[in-house]
C-alpha cells in the first residue's frame, strides 16, 4: 500500500530525473527508473579513494549500479574485498562477492554486475565479513544525509538485513556517489525503514552528513507477505504471521 512518503519520495525522483536528462548530465539517454549514471561518476570515484576512509577499508558493500561501476572496479584493483547482492535479493545465498585474489577477470570487468554474475560465487552472510563501507547509489540525496533511492527498497532491506547480521556497525561509513545535481538542500521525506549516508560524494566536492538516521534492523511491519516470500532469506526469518 502507497503512503505519503512514497509519494513525496516520487515526486522528488521525478524532479531529479528531469534536471538530470534536461542538463545531459547522465550517460545513458535517461535517467528515468533508475539510479542515474552521473558524467563524474570516475571523478566522483577519485574522489572517494582520497579519503581515509576509503584508504582503511578493506571490506566494501556495493550496490550494483552502472554509477558506482568506477568505485567497486577502483576497489578490487586496489585488492579490497566487495560483494553485492543478488538481482532482488532471489536466491537462498543472495550476495555475490569478489574476492580480487580469486578474479578470473580484470577488475574493471569483474566489477561488472553482468561479469560479475558469472564468475563470482554467491554466498550466505554466514560467509560474509564485517563491512568497513556501504557504497550505495541514489537518486536525490540532501546534507543531512537523508536518500532517496529508485524506489525498489532493496538497499533499504540490504542494509537493514547486514545490520541485524552485525556486519554493518557504527563504525561502518555509508557513502553515496552522485551528481551534483543530485544533491538537494531541502527536507526529503524518509521512514524508519530507510538508511541514512555518512558521506556524500559528487565528482567536486565531499560532504560530511551530521547523525545519519540507522535503523536497527528489519522493519517487519514494513514488509508485505508477497514481498518476504520473493525474498529466501527474508521467508527463512520472518516472524510468526509475517511467512
Amino acid at each position: 500500500m502507497r503512503t505519503e512518503a512514497d509519494d513525496a519520495k516520487q515526486q522528488v525522483r521525478e524532479r531529479i530525473w528531469d534536471v538530470l536528462d534536461a542538463a545531459g548530465a547522465a550517460l545513458d539517454q535517461t535517467t528515468r527508473g533508475r539510479i542515474p549514471n552521473f558524467k563524474g561518476s570516475q571523478a566522483a570515484a577519485d574522489r572517494l579513494g582520497a579519503l581515509s576512509s576509503w584508504q582503511t577499508a578493506r571490506t566494501i558493500k556495493a550496490v550494483p549500479d552502472k554509477a558506482q561501476l568506477p568505485v567497486r572496479a577502483r576497489a578490487l584493483e586496489e585488492g579490497k574485498t566487495v560483494f553485492m547482492a543478488v538481482p532482488k535479493l532471489a536466491d537462498p545465498r543472495p550476495f555475490y562477492l569478489l574476492d580480487p585474489a580469486l578474479l578470473t577477470a580484470p577488475p574493471a570487468e569483474a566489477a561488472s554486475s553482468k561479469v560479475a554474475a558469472t564468475i563470482a560465487p554467491r554466498v550466505d552472510v554466514s560467509e560474509l565479513r564485517p563491512v568497513d563501507m556501504v557504497v550505495v547509489g541514489s537518486v536525490a540525496v540532501n546534507r543531512a544525509g537523508v536518500r532517496i533511492g529508485k524506489g525498489a527498497g532493496y538497499s533499504d532491506l540490504e542494509f537493514a538485513f547486514l545490520m541485524e547480521a552485525g556486519l554493518i556497525s557504527e563504525r561502518t561509513v555509508v557513502v553515496t556517489t552522485v551528481h551534483s545535481f543530485q544533491v538537494v538542500d531541502e527536507e526529503l521525506p524518509s521512514t524508519e525503514h530507510d538508511f541514512g549516508v555518512d558521506l556524500i560524494v559528487t565528482p567536486e566536492e565531499t560532504i560530511t552528513c551530521p547523525t545519519p538516521h540507522r535503523p536497527s534492523g528489519l522493519v517487519w511491519e514494513h514488509l508485505d507477505a508477497a514481498k518476504i516470500a520473493s525474498i529466501p532469506v527474508l521467508a527463512a526469518r520472518a516472524p510468526q504471521g509475517k511467512e
